[in-house]
């Protein structure tokens, strides 16, 4: 069986250990979200590419769900010392060495998507890794503050600022004549079943399916999402503040909406959210809160049987 997932960070790296884990044998080919990649230091960092190569590599800090496990940050006081911004993007040691190997790469003129596999050869994650573009892409977002209106970085927006300046709108910027990285769309057509893990629906799925193409080759597939909001409230992180700035209401039943069911066949909603409907699409309410492993890979075997049978 070939399964298709598009993930951004600390979530869609969880429920995709679940999914490797309750389906071994699968070949699993992961389109991930390059749309917060940043250039610090010099150096090209891709955060959700590397949640997900460190968590299914076993290499994450299982606490905080993202960065590597037994982390110092040496490099990081001493770059403080010296002044150099932002101080607010904390890099570790060990994470230093992926970002020097990925920009000295990229320099020689490899495409990020080689780039990654390579990582990978080390990490081992047992999916296929594929970013969303090998174009450089970044989500930008517009604030207005004592400064003004102005377009940030939604790495600033994320972790400086933490959301708690509203964000009026985001803004994909280069993704107008970005084009899917090699073997994404290749992989979405051979794919059996997409699955879709409760990541974040505007800034990573969402960013994802901004790339031209992409949308349109999973439409004639069988997809199934799993909400990223139980009982109004997001599961992790602040995807609530990413809805309400696009205009959308934070319930399992507005990101079925706002994905629509052109694009979902299947979603996948809390116990708490029993009651959302959509003309087309199957709902069905399960535990998804994923508290441990164990939960991670119930949820993710739920998905994918609800995936299966869509498909008979």
């Amino acid at each position: 069986m070939h399964i298709v997932s598009l993930a951004g960070g600390i979530g869609g790296a969880r429920f995709l250990r679940g999914l490797r884990a309750t389906e071994p044998d699968a070949t699993i080919t992961v389109i991930g979200n390059t749309g917060d990649d940043i250039t610090l230091f010099g150096l090209r960092v891709c955060p959700d590419l590397d949640t997900v190569m460190y968590t299914l590599g076993n290499g994450i800090d299982e606490e905080q769900g993202w960065g590597r496990a037994k982390e110092s940050h040496v490099v990081k006081e001493e770059l403080a010392a010296y002044g150099m911004e932002p101080q607010w993007f904390g890099l570790g040691d060990r994470d230093f060495a992926t970002h020097i190997v990925r920009s000295q790469m990229l320099a020689a003129g490899y495409p990020l998507s080689q780039i990654t596999e390579a990582l990978c050869a080390r990490w081992q994650p047992g999916v296929r890794l594929l970013p969303m573009s090998d174009d450089r892409c970044e989500t930008h977002v517009v604030i207005e503050d004592e400064h003004g209106k102005r377009a940030i970085h939604f790495q600033e927006w994320w972790v400086r600022l933490r959301a708690s300046v509203p964000a009026q709108s985001f803004a994909l910027v280069g993704a107008d004549t970005a084009k899917p990285a090699p073997g994404v769309l290749e992989a979405v057509e051979e794919a059996d079943v997409v699955i879709l893990p409760p990541s974040n629906p505007v800034v990573s799925i969402g960013t994802i399916l901004q790339i031209p193409g992409i949308r349109d080759a999973l439409t004639p597939k069988t997809v199934v999402g799993v909400s990223p909001i139980i009982g109004g409230a997001p599961v992790r992180g602040m995807a609530d503040a990413c809805l309400t700035a696009i205009g959308v209401e934070t319930t399992a039943q507005a990101v079925l909406e706002l994905y629509g069911p052109d694009l979902i066949d299947g979603w996948l909603v809390a116990e708490e959210d029993e009651g959302v409907a959509l003309d087309g699409v199957r709902v069905v309410a399960r535990p998804i809160l994923m508290h441990d492993a164990e939960a991670a890979a119930d949820i993710a075997r739920t998905a994918l049987d609800l995936a299966l049978e869509l498909t008979r």
